[in-house]
């Protein structure tokens, strides 16, 4: 299978992330398992109260989702791969990143997932501006 059949959906984007969409993607006749990583703001960091936080990308962002995502169908059998993240203003709770991957079994699918947040979290420029219920903010590089 050629890693462009593999890659279903790519996309760095400011409306909200839908899960069915990112599910729909790496849906197959021969997956027999699905894992979905889907990461949310959450309300504190490094036990500060976070308030909001604005993602931000380089414009070759998807470009490098993409190199990430060949790498990771180029290791793992894979049948589809997926991966979307927000950009822009968020609040608590809102779906920041999806990443999906599908396989023949459950291993194949959670290996790929894994590999794919975590080297979309090291390798894709975008960065994080938290800011905080006491007045501070920081910024969080992903890579």
């Amino acid at each position: 299978m050629s890693h462009d059949s593999v890659i279903r959906l790519i996309g760095v984007r400011a409306e909200p992330l839908s899960v069915d969409e990112v599910l729909a993607a790496v849906t197959a006749p021969g997956a027999g398992g699905i894992a979905v990583f889907i990461g949310t703001v959450r309300d504190h960091d490094h036990a500060r109260t976070v308030t909001g936080l604005d993602y931000s990308a380089h414009p070759s962002a998807e470009q490098q989702l993409r190199a990430v995502m060949e790498k990771v169908a180029a290791d793992h059998p894979v049948q589809g791969l997926a991966a979307v993240h927000r950009v822009g203003d968020l609040r608590v709770g809102d779906l920041a990143v999806i990443a999906a991957a599908s396989g023949a079994h459950r291993a194949e699918a959670f290996a790929a997932c894994r590999r794919l947040i975590d080297d979309l979290k090291a390798n894709v420029p975008i960065w994080k501006h938290q800011t905080f219920a006491d007045g501070g903010d920081e910024w969080v590089g992903a890579c």
